[in-house]
């Protein structure tokens, strides 16, 4: 094993595939936090139990997006993040979205709140409560993770970093927190206020392409060292800095915009597999709409739900004899 702590990166040795796999420390703060995470969520989850809502694949991708949180801080890739800044830009992607991704599939709210028991209304009252309605907002997304990429990549912060171990660790803290809020709202289904329609949903990917972009392409076109302490510690063997920075820029603007577009892609397949999701795809206003219309057309098989909001068995030969009807009429009409 190898030791991470920045006073010993002139020591590293120069990245090769036995480093790649064969550098590995033992991270203990990040180990144990893992540790205690995954036993409060499969503890919160067992205290559901069998009437629980988050089926098992949900729990293996809480659990997984745990064990890439050590791995990546404890293998080459976070050993080997103060030398190289093509290496750091991975730890980046990987810490701010695909490490969240996996957080937010597994639930973990959901689990929470059921493992409340007799108090899971309370609970999930107090998740919909205005400071958390803020909190998990799309909103405070987009801006958390803006601020963030930009923050951590157009500024001086790598060369303060550079020399303050505890402000590395913050800054893999900060990561991962900021992709846990930007893609909450967007790929999670938790019992939060905010509740998007899909296609806004796919919408706040692409706005989060932005910032990813703009970073990327500024780096990627740089002639100039931007992060001159930083590359001051770098070992010998290192890239030349500006063609590091230019190196880490690609990857950015290629990985982050990359990853935005397969999330995406996951969320259309999502929608066109679930008929729950397609019929919230545009929205509960646009819904409320249509079973409106339905229910006009054919009240005998209408209602109202405990919102007084009009409902229609759309599913049934009814229901598509009525939507036949409304189309032929709404035809008729327009000639």
């Amino acid at each position: 094993m190898h030791d991470h702590g920045m006073s010993g990166m002139s020591e590293l040795a120069p990245l090769g595939w036995s480093e790649l796999f064969g550098t590995w420390s033992l991270q203990p703060i990040w180990l144990i936090a893992c540790v205690v995470l995954a036993g409060g969520y499969l503890a919160g989850r067992n205290l559901a139990g069998p009437g629980s809502t988050v089926p098992r694949w949900r729990v293996a991708s809480f659990l997984s997006g745990l064990a890439l949180l050590w791995l990546t801080t404890a293998s080459a890739i976070g050993g080997y993040a103060m030398a190289l800044a093509w290496v750091h830009m991975v730890l980046h992607l990987i810490l701010i979205m695909v490490v969240p991704a996996l957080l937010v599939l597994g639930h973990p709210l959901t689990v929470l709140v059921e493992a409340c028991g007799d108090r899971e209304p309370a609970a999930r009252r107090l998740l919909r409560a205005w400071p958390f309605a803020i909190l998990f907002s799309p909103v405070t997304g987009v801006v958390v993770y803006t601020v963030v990429i930009v923050g951590t990549h157009l500024t001086d912060f790598m060369d303060r970093m550079a020399t303050n171990s505890t402000l590395m660790g913050g800054e893999q803290l900060v990561y991962v927190v900021a992709g846990y809020l930007f893609l909450l709202p967007l790929i999670g289904e938790e019992p939060v206020r905010s509740d998007l329609p899909y296609l806004g949903r796919i919408a706040l990917l692409v706005v989060g392409m932005i910032p990813d972009t703009i970073v990327g392409i500024t780096m990627l076109q740089t002639e100039h060292d931007m992060y001159p302490v930083y590359s001051s510690m770098r070992p010998s063997w290192a890239l030349d800095p500006v063609a590091d920075i230019q190196t880490a820029g690609s990857l950015m603007w290629a990985g982050g915009d990359g990853g935005m577009m397969f999330i995406a892609m996951g969320l259309v397949i999502a929608v066109i597999t679930s008929p729950t999701r397609r019929a919230r795809m545009t929205g509960t206003l646009l819904e409320s709409v249509r079973r409106q219309r339905f229910a006009d057309e054919d009240p005998e098989h209408a209602g109202t739900d405990e919102a007084g909001e009009a409902t229609y068995e759309v599913d049934s030969d009814e229901a598509l004899a009525a939507y036949n009807r409304m189309l032929a009429r709404i035809n008729r009409q327009g000639e």
